[in-house]
This record gives C-alpha cells, structure tokens and sequence, in this order.
C-alpha cells in the first residue's frame, strides 16, 4: 500500500475562518492570486514530516500548515484542505475551473 501521511489536530481550530493561502502556482492553482484568502472548516493537518515523497506540497499559510497537495506521479489527484465553494474564498470558482479543465474528457460549463 502507498504511503499515507500522518494527520493531526490543528493548534487552532479554524473552523468559519479565513486564512491567506500561499501556491505554487500550479495545477488547481494555476494563474489564482498569491495569496488568496480561503475559508477553512477543518480541525485536521497533515504533519508536514510525514508527507510521503509520493505529495507535492502545493500551498500553505503563514505558519507552515499545509493546505494544498498534489500526487507527483499522478499530477490530476489533488486535495485542498479548504472550502474553494465557500462565498468567503477568493478565487474558488477558478479553482474549481481549473480542477475540472485538468480533466482530459471533461465538457463543463461554469458560470462566472
């Protein structure tokens, strides 16, 4: 079985708040504000020391917490730990956008 990484409880709960998310402008990412703000609701983290090599760290906020990852040899699997949806998150319908146009046989119509 392919590694998993470790999660934890959060130091803060963050449940309703908005953080400023740092990107590595790539993938769901790709061509967003740098940061932006997100809404998270989660009280888990994945412990940055066991993020298997197989995980790209692909956005974070100021205290290290990792908020994005990225599969290196499968680059269409990506998780996000926050609400793209939420009215409170910037620019989540282009990330939304940009997830659903990373699949090949994907015919999406999303309204501005």
């Amino acid at each position: 079985a392919p590694p998993v990484p470790a999660t934890n409880s959060a130091t803060t709960l963050m449940h309703g708040k908005t953080s400023e998310v740092h990107h590595n402008n790539t993938g769901v990412f790709r061509g967003l504000e740098n940061p932006f703000l997100a809404t998270r609701y989660h009280s888990l983290v994945i412990e940055r020391q066991s993020c298997p090599e197989e995980l790209e760290i692909t956005a974070w906020v100021d205290d290290g917490t990792i908020m994005g990852v990225r599969h290196r040899n499968y680059p269409h699997i990506e998780g996000v730990q926050f609400h793209p949806e939420s009215i409170l998150t910037q620019a989540g319908k282009q990330l939304l956008r940009n997830f659903l146009t990373r699949i090949p046989t994907a015919k999406i119509a999303v309204s501005a």
